[in-house]
């Protein structure tokens, strides 16, 4: 008797703006080979039409924001294994989700993992979709410590076990608090350089407030997640990098630190403090949580 095929519950959140490319993107989804798909389209603040047959929908009344979309969305797909899929990604060959389910299989601890992303017409992809400090060659698989979210499997009782998507953040970090949390559950988070998906090559600052909640959600990450004695290095860190990095548009540097007040003023959500081996570890694989 052959073995029945690993299901994978696919979320794709979607606010209904990209239809041709959202109908790409499910039609992908569901042209994978060697997997049983669970396909949802959740929209997220409106009710997804003309969604590809053999694909399923739910509609949110209003915009939850990107990590709570998708956490409301995984809650409603069967799969011992979820896959998020951006609305405006594509999944470019029939076995790539077969591989990485064959990846969880061989390896019980293997937590999370994100595709190598790639840009469809050729052009340079940016650096931040390889999610390490030494990019070197993107096809070279190996641990990470922070997935990029729209090309992202993670077994489902590591997910449940994490807590899900941080669903306050709204948009931004999430996929970093996920990874530590995967990580504390004593599971590994990986690139995995030959499995390949396409995105367009955007900006995150293409969403309007995009730098409010950048600097409140470095907060939070800390509040979070950090023992009390690594919060101001990591905030300290990331807020001399932010005013590097932005010095030039006075602006936006404002509104950054608009959210960074914000970040320590208002409630994070619930923390859950990861253990000082997971500090060990991430350290000693060349990620200290500090940056």
């Amino acid at each position: 008797m052959s073995r029945p095929l690993p299901t994978i519950g696919v979320v794709v959140l979607s606010m209904g703006n990209r239809p041709v490319d959202l109908t790409i993107a499910v039609k992908s989804a569901l042209a994978q080979e060697g997997v049983e798909t669970d396909v949802l389209v959740v929209g997220n603040g409106w009710e997804p039409e003309g969604i590809p047959a053999g694909a399923r929908s739910m509609a949110l009344p209003e915009n939850l924001g990107i990590p709570e979309g998708r956490n409301v969305g995984a809650a409603q797909v069967s799969g011992d294994l979820i896959f998020f899929l951006d609305d405006d990604a594509v999944i470019p060959s029939t076995d790539a989700l077969r591989t990485m389910a064959e990846r969880f299989a061989a390896r019980p601890r293997l937590g999370m993992a994100q595709a190598l992303l790639t840009t469809a017409d050729g052009s340079e992809p940016p650096g931040r979709w390889v999610r390490r400090l030494r990019k070197g060659d993107p096809r070279r698989s190996s641990v990470i410590f922070s997935v990029t979210e729209g090309v992202t499997a993670v077994r489902r009782d590591v997910f449940e076990g994490a807590g899900g998507w941080a669903g306050e953040f709204f948009y931004a970090h999430e996929g970093i608090e996920l990874a530590w949390r995967v990580w504390d559950q004593g599971f590994e988070v990986w690139h995995m350089g030959d499995v390949e998906m396409h995105h367009p090559a955007t900006s995150p600052s293409r969403h309007a407030v995009s730098q409010l909640l950048n600097g409140r959600n470095r907060v939070w990450l800390a509040r979070r997640n950090l023992p009390v004695v690594l919060r101001p290095l990591y905030v300290g860190t990331w807020t001399a990098i932010q005013v590097v990095r932005d010095r030039k548009d006075r602006s936006a540097l404002r509104v950054w630190f608009d959210g960074f007040r914000e970040g320590w003023r208002d409630d994070p959500g619930e923390a859950r403090i990861i253990s000082w081996r997971t500090v060990a570890v991430m350290t000693l694989k060349g990620r200290p949580p500090i940056i």
